[in-house]
């Protein structure tokens, strides 16, 4: 019988993948397209029977990637996690969001590990790959696998955790050419998840442990977050000083060492910039470590659309109106440019201030057809809103407009023109002539 590393080598191993979404399918995906049989495992059903019939629901995946491994059997999925007492490999791709007091959420995690361990084999690998706190892997995952399993983790199978790095919309880096990071509960595991990574083309770097693995992730988003906040913090020195950061950041970016361009906006959106620092931080209350960086780097960005609200009102009101009653047109509301991802976007706490503060509230984006706000103590209501088209009539009846992402299909000359106040919390406007009162954030106000 062929060891576990042999079947890798000769790309025999047949691979599972819990959990279909925007980091599950791309892997799923790239396993199939290195030689791997590979099935995912996916609770919505829908989902599974839409990749069954070779079609995708995520835009980063085309459905002509799809179909050839789809009609060659090479890649399918099921909802069955019965499936996985037949598989070589695991990995746990599912969502790891946070509770509304910040803490960890890691049910989706927990559940699927339920899941594995059910069905868990002898020489089985199981690699997590949801973004999580360091330690998750050994302290939360590795004993409910022992326990419910009866194997251990150090002698019937092989446990790591290598964090994704989806970036969604992003042509130039997807599975097979960003590198990544694994580290294994034994250093055989470790070689076996490494060995197996590797097949999809992109180097692997092998650290101690699983837990450096997860720290490397949340190193690598809270820098992110750390460093938006700071130019946030600048823009809004900016105003005050009548100075345009955009071009300040422009200048910064010709040193051609020690600097890096981060740039401001209506605050942090995505699967992972507004949460993963949040693992860290409740993380290091266990070891009596307060992290004042990462509090403070949230408070910032979480108060940039509370920002954009000021805006609103002080341009309403330098045209004689109130935002009560106010007609508000939002320009976009994926959480970043040319995607249709609108998970934990800005625009919904901009949209919910709007509501709450009397705004009537509209958006435009070419890439959400729909979007739901509300729920909570913003605004109590839910609300499903459908994308208006950016017509003439449009952007005239708009008391304002708020560009909230700046998507590049949309023709901001045309918005000027036609629009009588322009809110631009992404520079989208700049350089651009019209007819409308144009508040850029981070730049100086004109009132």
């Amino acid at each position: 019988m062929k060891t576990l590393g042999e079947k890798i080598a000769l790309r025999e191993a047949y691979v599972a993948v819990i959990g279909l979404g925007y980091v599950g399918l791309p892997l799923a995906l790239a396993m199939a397209r290195a030689g791997f049989k590979t099935i995912g495992v996916e609770v919505n059903s829908e989902r599974a029977a839409q990749l069954n019939a070779g079609h995708s629901y995520i835009e980063d995946v085309a459905d002509a990637e799809i179909g050839p491994h789809v009609d060659t059997g090479q890649l399918a999925a099921t909802t069955d996690y019965g499936v996985l007492r037949e598989v070589d490999a695991v990995f746990i791709c599912v969502p790891t969001p946070y509770t509304v007091q910040r803490a960890p959420d890691l049910t989706f995690v927990l559940e699927a590990t339920e899941g594995i361990a059910r069905c868990l084999q002898p020489g089985q690998l199981v690699v997590l790959q949801s973004t999580t706190y360091p330690g998750t892997t050994t302290e939360d995952v590795k004993p409910i696998l022992e326990q419910r399993s009866g194997l251990r983790a150090t002698e019937d199978f092989y446990l790591a955790f290598s964090p994704e790095r989806i970036d969604p919309g992003n042509p130039n880096w997807s599975a097979y050419n960003t590198p990544k990071v694994v580290g294994g509960v034994t250093a055989e595991a470790t070689t076996l998840a490494a060995a197996l990574l590797r097949q999809m083309g992109a180097p692997v770097i092998e650290v101690s442990s699983p837990a450096a693995a997860e720290m490397t992730k949340l190193l690598e988003n809270t820098f992110r977050a750390v460093n938006i906040a700071l130019v946030n913090e600048l823009a809004l020195l900016s105003e005050r000083m009548g100075l345009d950061i955009w071009e300040v950041i422009e200048a910064a970016k010709t040193k051609p060492f020690g600097f890096m361009p981060f740039y401001p906006g209506p605050g942090v959106g995505g699967h992972c910039i507004p949460i993963d620092p949040y693992y860290l931080l409740w993380k290091a209350r266990e070891y009596d470590f307060y992290t004042r960086f990462i509090e403070l780097a949230g408070e910032t960005n979480e108060a940039m659309p509370y920002h954009v609200l000021e805006l609103v009102t002080s341009g309403l009101g330098a045209r004689g109106k109130s935002l009560r009653g106010a007609q508000v047109l939002v320009l976009g509301v994926a959480f970043k440019p040319n995607i249709g991802d609108s998970r934990n976007s800005p625009a919904r706490r901009i949209i919910e201030l709007l509501l709450k503060n009397g705004g009537a509230v509209s958006y435009h984006d070419p890439f959400v057809p729909e979007y739901h706000v509300g729920g909570n103590v913003f605004q109590r209501d839910v609300l499903v809103l459908y994308s208006t088209p950016l017509t003439d009539e449009v952007l005239r009846e708009a008391d304002a407009v708020v560009i909230v992402t700046g998507h590049r299909d949309v023709d901001y000359a045309h918005v000027a023109s036609g629009a009588s106040l322009v809110i631009d919390s992404c520079n989208a406007t700049q350089g651009v002539d019209g007819d409308a009162l144009i508040i850029r954030l981070g730049a100086p106000h004109q009132l």
